[in-house]
């Protein structure tokens, strides 16, 4: 044995060896170990320490002790008898008698039943292990046993996977991995609210265990400072189940987030590492009954007391609570308020604070009232609430002050001396939410098509008189409604994986405008995507997907709120028409902005190339197929969207149109202009994903599905080129005919296509498939 290794601990080496097999202890692992092993006599104190620290998954053993659990297990097997064990446990007892110590932890029955009952909880066929570890032949040998034979794919699936995961591989297929693990089996349905809540609470501890939680923070509170990771694992966790998604965004990305990225190094040392283990689970309390998306009009208070050195928070009507806040009916201890910063009756405008809400036996706090926000069309795992503050003191170091600190005389400053600017910059270092709403979106709606494609590919409908029935997937109208989102969910994942990475590279202090635009515009976009995708999979499942047990209804009823949630999907895309207008050139509060009307006068003056009028007659294929086509469309189409839509809004101005009312009568114009930019935005991130596939064996599959999310998006919008003159009639039929010609080849791809995507069957956990 190792000298790492005591003689005692010697017997627990295999199944060590086993739990760590994977580089991942799920939780139902850790605590069948952990609880058996508690029971077993013979170890030293030290000795229990050593095997609880083998057991931290946010810790794992590094590849020298295992390898050399590995060898000392190898080197004790040669000695062993010509007849091997059969299982662990026999294995163990063999270990335990060649280390000494009279037979040690299997010295006794007791022992002996407490390592079976540990072999059973792992779950493993026991012979197999006990076959790998004394077979000399699977170090380096001849003769290694034989793999099960792979199946029949269309192209390397696996190899799909890595491109397609993008960055943070590595946590994306340590979260499938955790996901599958029993502790996270969907729970009866039956369940009251409260017991459901309860049980996604303890899905998020699991996760916080394993330390997923704290990825974006300081490594002093258990993090990693990345960002992009933490992304990552949400999007994944979203395979599974959106409850526990909005309850892990809420707690670390919104609770958690607000102290790490509007807070300073006080607020982080005090509440990032009980945050991350859910010791002290948070609210972020922005949104307001009467004011909803208008943050900056929200009516609470924060009014400073110069004598107390307190901020006094208060809901000044009944009407101005805090509405759907996330962990506050049940569980939230402490939240992230806005309010209004008040000295002495002057504002400045909306700030951050914290404010404690419970004591730790989960008692309401004086002067904080909480109601339950009610039973949902979907996520009733998510304690939503409402709160109102009757003022509330709390010490003036709870301001989140990073972008405006209050000294003890009551004296405010800020490094950003334009309040429109503080408010932009301080909701701007929150934009990781938008970008992790619409990641996990799009997971939902691959959810739903690899449940609908499967069942498409296994279940049979009608066929030729006398002949076989036909699969689902065989029939255009099933091909059309299904292929084209499935070709979306493709091309959206290359665009939000690029804008995480973009963000999560961002230099500190760096203008994060264009990324909060992209943001706005993709997150709204891949929320109404998966709203459509999941409809369209229900009903491609006939009844069948209407049964709660498809899994297609429950994730229907819980994405329903993403095009809503993190910002209302149609404020946003105006939001992002309004930029594109501004051109981030001016920053200003409302329309009446002069830098606005300069931009709008200077874009009035702009004029088309011509377009060559070959291109509008050309059905040829190569034509149709051709990227640099695809790309000179879409640009063109955002671009004249957004001249004349500057136009419009001149035009009435110039008339003497209040500009509020003008943008008000240019809403539908905008809302087409956000769209196209999204879409154009997809376009071009989609060629780089193709670009970054390479000549190799992904280029033709994914090129298939690249040419017929292009093809199927110029085809939806062929009204709007037609009016334009940007191709013509004969165009606009060869696209249809050039379409269905693509869905006959992506659709032999498509089993592969959506298993690409790795969600585990136990995570899918749907009875059609």
């Amino acid at each position: 044995m190792t000298a790492a290794v005591s003689p005692s601990a010697a017997p627990l080496l295999p199944f060590l060896y086993v739990a760590w097999s994977d580089g991942l202890l799920t939780p139902s692992e850790v605590h069948a170990l952990r609880q058996r092993l508690e029971a077993l006599d013979g170890l030293a104190d030290d000795e229990r320490e050593q095997i609880a620290a083998w057991l931290n998954p946010q810790n794992p053993p590094d590849a020298t002790t295992y390898f050399g659990w590995v060898r000392s297990i190898r080197e004790a097997a040669r000695e062993l008898p010509e007849t091997p064990p059969t299982d662990l446990t026999a294995l163990s007892c063999e270990l335990a008698e060649m280390a000494g110590r009279d037979g040690g932890i299997v010295a006794t029955a007791e022992g002996k039943r407490a390592l079976r009952d540990i072999e059973d909880a792992l779950g493993i066929v026991s012979a197999e292990v006990v076959r790998d570890l004394m077979d000399e032949r699977l170090v380096g040998g001849d003769g290694a046993p034989t793999a099960p034979p792979e199946p029949v794919r269309t192209f390397d699936v696996d190899a799909m996977r890595a491109l397609v995961d993008g960055p943070h591989r590595d946590i994306r297929d340590r979260v499938r991995r955790l996901l599958r693990d029993p502790q996270f089996r969907r729970p009866d349905p039956q369940l009251t609210d409260d017991e459901y809540r309860d049980v996604v609470l303890g899905w998020l501890k699991l996760l916080a265990d394993q330390g997923l939680g704290a990825l974006a923070y300081p490594e002093y509170a258990g993090g990693q400072n990345d960002i992009g990771a933490f992304i990552a694992a949400f999007e994944t966790i979203a395979f599974h189940d959106l409850d526990l998604v909005v309850k892990f965004g809420v707690q670390f990305g919104l609770w958690g987030g607000s102290v790490n990225q509007l807070g300073t190094e006080k607020h982080r040392r005090q509440y990032l590492a009980d945050t991350a283990t859910v010791d002290l689970p948070g609210c972020f309390a922005m949104s307001e009954r009467r004011h909803g998306s208008n943050v900056r009009d929200l009516q609470t208070t924060a009014t400073f007391d110069r004598q107390s050195d307190e901020w006094v928070i208060h809901t000044p009507t009944e009407q101005d609570h805090k509405e759907w806040i996330g962990n506050a009916a049940r569980h939230g201890r402490i939240a992230t308020v806005f309010a209004q910063l008040v000295i002495d009756g002057e504002g400045y405008g909306v700030h951050a604070f914290v404010v404690p809400l419970r004591d730790e036996n989960g008692e309401t706090l004086p002067g904080i009232r909480i109601g339950d926000s009610g039973h949902k069309m979907g996520l009733n795992g998510v304690d939503n609430g409402r709160i109102w503050f009757d003022n509330v003191r709390i010490p003036r170091e709870n301001l989140l002050d990073r972008f405006a600190q209050v000294d003890a005389d009551g004296t405010y400053s800020s490094p950003i001396p334009s309040a429109s600017k503080r408010f932009f910059v301080m909701l701007g270092t929150l934009v990781g939410g938008r970008i992790a709403v619409g990641s996990a979106a799009n997971s939902t709606a691959k959810a739903g098509l690899a449940v609908a494609i499967r069942y498409g590919e296994a279940r049979r409908q009608f066929g030729p008189a006398g002949g076989e029935e036909v699969p689902l997937m065989d029939y255009r109208s099933h091909q059309r409604r299904l292929l084209p989102l499935l070709a979306t969910s493709y091309g959206l994942s290359f665009a939000l994986h690029d804008l995480a990475e973009r963000f999560a590279n961002l230099p500190a202090g760096g203008d994060t405008r264009e990324i909060e635009n992209e943001a706005g515009a993709l997150k709204s976009l891949a929320s109404w995507h998966a709203t459509r995708t999941l409809q369209e999979a229900r009903e491609a499942c006939g009844g069948e997907g209407f049964r709660w047990t498809s899994r297609i209804a429950s994730r229907k009823a819980d994405s329903d709120i993403f095009t809503t949630f993190e910002g209302d999907n149609t404020v946003l895309m105006l939001q992002v028409a309004k930029g594109l207008l501004a051109g981030y050139q001016q920053e200003f509060s409302d329309l009446n902005a002069f830098g606005l009307l300069r931009y709008l006068r200077d874009l009035a003056d702009v004029r088309f190339g011509e377009l060559n009028p070959l291109t509008r007659h050309n059905t040829s294929r190569e034509h149709l197929e051709d990227p640099e086509w695809h790309r000179d469309l879409f640009e063109r189409r955002e671009r004249q969207l957004l001249v004349t839509a500057a136009r419009r809004l001149k035009g009435r101005i110039d008339k003497g149109m209040d500009s509020f009312e003008a943008f008000i009568e240019v809403q539908d114009h905008l809302l087409t202009l956000a769209k196209a930019h999204a879409e154009r935005i997809v376009l071009e991130r989609f060629q780089s994903g193709l670009e970054a596939a390479g000549a190799g064996g992904l280029a033709t599959p994914l090129g298939k599905v690249y040419q017929l999310w292009a093809l199927h998006t110029l085809e939806a919008n062929r009204g709007w080129y037609l009016e334009e003159n940007l191709f013509d009639g004969t165009v606009a039929k060869a696209l249809r005919t050039e379409v269905n010609r693509l869905l006959e080849e992506v659709r032999p791809l498509a089993l592969d296509l959506v298993e690409a995507w790795g969600i585990p069957e136990e995570v899918l956990a749907s009875d059609l498939i």
